[in-house]
């Protein structure tokens, strides 16, 4: 997949394979690969916007995933979700995710997502502000 020139904040999620995510061939199911993409998503906004931050409670949902997996995850093993932000245009955002085992940095799997912003009351569509936009891109706490 192709990354942005945005020289965009890098933020980490760690995580380890659970017997729950193990499929029948032994290895992570492709549908865990999914749910852990949305988790990365969710914890650098928490990062970004904790609890408490009128932003915290602000409703994303996914448009589209295109994920590549590169190679199986098992059992206990340790992974690194690595995401940043792309494109913003309008009230949607780009994520880009890539997913490593931790104990060698062998890249597994990469996600590219488009999100769209909602308004809390309405759960229509919402501008992402250029403010926003500028905190997502820089260092998160």
């Amino acid at each position: 997949m192709d990354t942005p020139a945005t020289p965009a904040f890098r933020f980490a999620h760690h995580l380890r394979v659970q017997p729950a995510d193990i499929d029948d061939l032994d290895h992570a199911n492709n549908v865990q690969y999914v749910r852990w993409v949305q988790d990365t998503a969710t914890a650098h906004w928490h990062a970004a916007y904790p609890a408490g931050t009128p932003e915290h409670s602000y409703i994303w949902v996914v448009r589209e995933h295109r994920l590549q997996y590169r190679h199986p995850a098992l059992l206990h093993d340790e992974l690194r979700c690595t995401t940043w932000i792309g494109e913003v245009r309008g009230a949607q955002c780009q994520r880009f995710v890539r997913i490593e085992r931790a104990a060698d940095g062998k890249l597994l799997c990469e996600a590219e997502t488009q999100w769209v912003l909602l308004d809390t009351v309405s759960k229509r569509p919402m501008r992402i502000e250029a403010g926003m936009r500028d905190y997502l891109w820089g260092p998160v706490g």
